[in-house]
């Protein structure tokens, strides 16, 4: 295991964007940490027993897009390496929150899902984890939301690798 350092700050934080961004973070942290106890039981325990991560939760969100997906595509998606994904994908079927199946259209591909008797489990976690972000973003006019979602999105690319 490496330990990762942040890279030197190239320019300190002015005033004005602690008031407008960063000094909503930490409360933004708070709401991410209490992500475990607003759990269901029985994915609580599966994360606890199986050592589970933010990142294997933030496949299980992916899979509820739709029925099933490539590895290759769920990596492409998530912005994470093929082996990244195929790791959290096999731990997570490890531990039966999804199922593998070979491409019938692609021998060569492994699609991966969410096993139909798990799908409600994740669905109503996610539907109480994202509600506040929903809310939000219904506030935003089209634009604002695109530029929220842009922001986000930018935000987690800087920190993917920390």
């Amino acid at each position: 295991m490496t330990n990762k350092i942040a890279p030197e700050p190239t320019a300190r934080p002015r005033p004005r964007e602690i008031q407008e961004a960063l000094g909503f973070v930490p409360l933004l942290a708070a709401f991410f940490r209490r992500a475990h106890t607003d759990m269901p039981v029985e994915l609580r325990e599966a994360f606890s027993s199986h050592r589970l991560t933010a990142r294997h939760g933030a496949v299980l969100t992916q899979l509820l897009a739709q029925d099933s997906i490539g590895v290759t595509d769920l990596a492409r998606r998530m912005g994470l390496s093929l082996s990244t994904a195929s790791e959290l994908v096999g731990d997570l079927n490890r531990a039966g929150w999804v199922t593998r199946r070979e491409d019938p259209a692609d021998h060569r591909r492994t699609l991966v899902a969410l096993p139909m008797e798990r799908r409600p489990v994740v669905e109503d976690f996610v539907a109480v984890r994202a509600a506040p972000l929903l809310r939000a973003m219904d506030a935003l006019s089209a634009d604002e939301r695109h530029g929220f979602v842009a922001g986000l999105q930018a935000w987690a690319h800087e920190v993917r690798n920390w």
